[in-house]
């Protein structure tokens, strides 16, 4: 198990070490990249290129402002490829996750909520869970201890 997570710029770095701690707490490989679709775009198209023969199940492509780098690997690999909308300080976000969710027919990209590293850590995992089995039993215990968390806040507020 293992998946690419490209970033646009490092400055992505503190929302996309969410995913990555939520991909570690599932025992998934990771790879970390940055890699620009404006600035360096043949090593864009050399990564997804080659990303299946590298042995990667799944790309993560974090990306804010102009956000086409998830656009642009979903349309040279046949992985799947979340996209992962970064708040930018212009548009805060809104520019970001519309580049991805308006990709052309034929080309989709799954997108989660602008920021949410979590959440694109835990699509992956879904979406590995139909190649491991052991990713879907975690993922079912995963959500068992969020369920009891919940239920444990609950009971505490109640008690105020």
């Amino acid at each position: 198990m293992k998946v690419a997570i490209i970033m646009g710029s490092d400055s992505d770095y503190p929302v996309v070490k969410k995913t990555v701690q939520i991909l570690e707490q599932f025992e998934i490989d990771t790879e970390i990249r940055i890699l620009s679709t404006h600035r360096t775009p043949l090593k864009v198209i050399e990564f997804g290129q080659c990303a299946e023969k590298n042995g990667f199940d799944l790309i993560i492509a974090a990306s804010g402002k102009a956000a086409h780098l998830p656009g642009a690997l979903a349309s040279i690999t046949l992985l799947p490829v979340i996209g992962l909308p970064i708040k930018s300080p212009i548009l805060d976000g809104i520019d970001s996750i519309l580049s991805m969710v308006q990709t052309p027919k034929g080309i989709p990209v799954a997108t989660v909520g602008i920021d949410s590293g979590e959440n694109a850590g835990l699509l992956a995992v879904q979406i590995l869970s139909l190649k491991y089995n052991i990713l879907k039993e975690k993922l079912e215990k995963y959500r068992e201890e969020m369920e009891k968390d919940v239920l444990q806040k609950d009971r505490e507020f109640r008690n105020l």
